[in-house]
């Protein structure tokens, strides 16, 4: 029998650092998704052949430390640390009330598994997608 929830209880939280630790946060609650972005600027950017995010309510994160930012098009700002240039944050002009948290940045992982790749059509040949997860081209469909 599992014991009855309590809904006073606090939301779980999930910290997370960039590489030397001087920027740090903290994300309350569940993520509103966890995405994969094949696109070729997250494969410039990151350096790798995918962005993994998880993206959060701007208000149930809270970040302390220094931050550098680029904008790499018109909407998306990167946020990174000046010191270690560990690529932490993404956040969207048009939606200012949600940011993206990089998973490589969390502390723990555990729960956090992508439902969805995005920019499929730039996905690097020799990268395998697991069966049953949602796949789209290029955006996710608002």
């Amino acid at each position: 029998m599992n014991p009855p929830s309590n809904p006073y209880s606090e939301p779980e939280r999930r910290t997370g650092r960039c590489f030397c630790g001087a920027v740090k946060y903290v994300a309350a609650g569940d993520p509103i998704n966890v995405r994969v972005c094949h696109c070729q600027d997250c494969q410039r950017l990151t350096g790798s052949a995918f962005f993994v995010r998880a993206l959060y309510p701007r208000t149930a994160v809270s970040i302390a430390g220094a931050l550098a930012e680029i904008n790499s098009s018109e909407d998306l700002i990167r946020k990174f640390c000046p010191r270690c240039g560990s690529q932490i944050f993404a956040q969207r002009r048009s939606n200012p009330n949600a940011i993206a948290i990089g998973l490589g940045s969390f502390d723990d992982l555990k729960g956090l598994e992508p439902s969805e790749h995005i920019w499929v059509a730039d996905k690097q040949e020799w990268l395998a997608i697991p069966v049953g997860v949602k796949r789209h081209p290029e955006s996710a469909p608002k």
